[in-house]
């Protein structure tokens, strides 16, 4: 079995037991997403939904939030950590956002990643996500597993980008980053993975003792 049909086996898999493979970051529009996948940096998805609902009931539009004092945002922002930073860039993602893509998000990698505090992996996130796009969602937990899985051997995440793009299928590509994330957070976890209880694991080369 080559790389292309683990990764197809791998998806269908995925796929099967976790039907529901939505971002776990609450948003009802692409504006929203974009500032909670920003906040999302070094904090979980379930601290980041506690004070969103109140971040966007005050700035319900990226205009809103452009004109926003930072010292106000920090304290809104400030149980998700590194709050002045969080707070200053999701400032300016939606000045971006209001100035120059018209209150839109756009959906070309290269716009996404001019946006302040938006990497590769958070434009993955919104193109995948909003756009339906083909996106490999390089995180902790996709890196972790892929590499386990024998997917890649690399830690940098532009090089596992690049090498997943070539051996999974440009169809299912989101559906297997959110699976792999999913079972990173649920299965295959950093210190105590459940090798025995894993539907991967007769395609999994991984030896946890």
């Amino acid at each position: 079995m080559n790389a292309i049909e683990r990764s197809s086996q791998i998806t269908e898999r995925l796929v099967a037991i976790y039907p529901d493979r939505r971002p776990l970051l609450v948003f009802e529009s692409p504006y929203q997403l974009v500032i909670a996948v920003i906040l999302s940096a070094q904090t979980t998805d379930a601290q980041v939904n506690v004070v969103t609902p109140g971040l966007f009931a005050r700035f319900p539009t990226p205009g809103a939030l452009a004109g926003a004092p930072q010292r106000e945002i920090e304290k809104i922002v400030h149980s998700t950590g590194f709050y002045r930073t969080k707070a200053r860039n999701i400032i300016a993602a939606a000045k971006a956002i209001h100035e120059r893509f018209g209150d839109g998000v756009p959906e070309l990698m290269e716009d996404l990643t001019s946006i302040p505090g938006v990497g590769r992996k958070s434009a993955n996130v919104v193109r995948g996500v909003v756009y339906g796009l083909p996106s490999i969602v390089v995180d902790t937990h996709l890196s972790r597993v892929t590499n386990r899985l024998g997917l890649v051997s690399e830690s940098n995440p532009a090089k596992i980008e690049q090498l997943l793009r070539k051996v999974v299928p440009e169809d299912v590509q989101t559906d297997f980053s959110m699976g792999i994330n999913l079972h990173g957070r649920y299965c295959c976890s950093a210190r105590k993975p459940d090798c025995q209880g894993c539907v991967l694991r007769d395609l999994c080369p991984f030896d946890p003792t």
